[in-house]
């Protein structure tokens, strides 16, 4: 990578960035009879009813040719294997038929579960050679125990967590209802991996507000805000594509 090139913030969405993955997972499989996907934490809640759907998403992209599971550990809508990421290696694979998957999405999971390494080790295991791996966690979000909730994860965290597959893409999201904006931060024509990431997060989403601007913010709020902090950040997500060399 060039460190002379600028580090840019460019402007996407995220409905963009998926479809762009969705594009190149068809084009590495083209030809093959099947593709096939795996969605760990599956299964549709009443509290997530608008997030994406990557069953139609995959049917959509890759029509008659899907072969697409739905795994949760809980059974419910959109879940067609009840069992446990980070449960025994042997098990878990045999109840997946020992197949390999061209696609893993794993999208607001990693948080909740309490050895993170442990899903990270068993999806790894399950991706085909040149297979992708999207894997979306919070890095500036409140806490939400669904049943509980144990980390949170930079870009350089979950690019750890999954060595030594190779990261393709990141970028960043928010969670407002209807507005699909995401940012991926770039030097020259390539994805930025290094350190760096950190100064642009910094000047870009974080706000330092004086102690009276501060004071007057939180009297304008409902209910009851607590004088904390001078620094805020708005709710953001990390999204991390990975593939798994041949």
């Amino acid at each position: 990578m060039d460190e002379r090139a600028q580090i840019r913030v460019v402007g996407t969405s995220a409905a963009q960035q998926i479809d762009a993955l969705l594009e190149t997972v068809s084009r590495a499989c083209a030809g093959r009879r099947s593709v096939s996907v795996l969605q760990v934490g599956a299964r549709i809640a009443p509290v997530n009813k608008a997030e994406r759907n990557w069953r139609h998403l995959a049917e959509g992209r890759f029509g008659s040719r899907t072969r697409f599971t739905g795994l949760d550990v809980e059974a419910g809508d959109n879940v067609d294997l009840v069992c446990d990421i980070c449960g025994d290696p042997a098990a878990l694979g045999q109840a997946l038929g020992h197949s390999r998957f061209e696609l893993i999405v794993c999208e607001h999971v990693l948080e909740h579960v309490r050895v993170p390494w442990r899903a990270a080790d068993a999806m790894r295991s399950l991706l085909a050679p040149g297979g992708h791996l999207f894997v979306a966690v919070p890095w500036a979000y409140p806490h939400h125990a669904r049943p509980d909730d144990y980390w949170r994860m930079s870009f350089a965290g979950v690019a750890l967590l999954l060595e030594p597959l190779e990261i393709v893409n990141l970028f960043y999201t928010g969670t407002a209802a209807g507005l699909d904006v995401a940012y991926r931060v770039t030097r020259g024509d390539a994805v930025e991996l290094s350190p760096a990431i950190g100064a642009v997060e910094q000047g870009l989403f974080q706000l330092t507000l004086d102690h009276a601007d501060n004071k007057d913010l939180l009297e304008q709020q409902p209910g009851q805000r607590l004088p904390l902090s001078r620094e805020y950040m708005p709710a953001m997500l990390v999204n991390v594509i990975a593939r798994k060399p041949y």
